[in-house]
């Protein structure tokens, strides 16, 4: 028995296939930002950042750092960067990463730190001056300016 099927049954399908939803695609996202704040067991940080994404995206944030710990200093990051992980939309960077961190330095100095947010990580580095030394934990907020 010979089955044949009808052209436009054909032609019905190829365009399911197409109209299916494609699998979104992981943005390649960075921050760039300055950051100053200061610690006495409690640490606080404020500021303003950009975030850029390679589909020409971008988003202007406002910054908010806050955690304790036994920490103590002054400091201040200049031309500060950070790398997102697991972003499908610019909007995933909104949020509250949770971060854990030892630092110690004085006058001119990097600082580097890893947090994450769900299925999405930030990494950040910057070079700064100051003085800070302590073991600290807390959170990182970026809010849309």
């Amino acid at each position: 028995m010979n089955v044949r099927l009808p052209l436009s049954c054909l032609a019905a399908a190829a365009a399911l296939c197409l109209a299916a939803p494609a699998q979104a695609r992981t943005l390649e996202c960075k921050l760039h930002y300055n950051l100053a704040g200061w610690s006495v067991f409690y640490k606080t940080a404020s500021s303003t950042g950009t975030v850029t994404c390679n589909d020409g995206r971008s988003l202007a944030v406002k910054i908010s750092a806050k955690g304790g710990g036994l920490t103590f200093g002054k400091s201040k990051i200049v031309d500060g960067t950070g790398k997102f992980s697991g972003v499908d939309r610019i909007n995933d960077v909104l949020g509250t990463y949770v971060s854990a961190e030892a630092h110690a330095g004085a006058g001119k100095s990097s600082k580097a730190t890893a947090m994450t947010k769900g299925d999405i990580s930030l990494a950040l580095a910057g070079t700064g001056e100051g003085f800070d030394i302590g073991i600290g934990f807390g959170k990182f907020v970026l809010e849309p300016r």
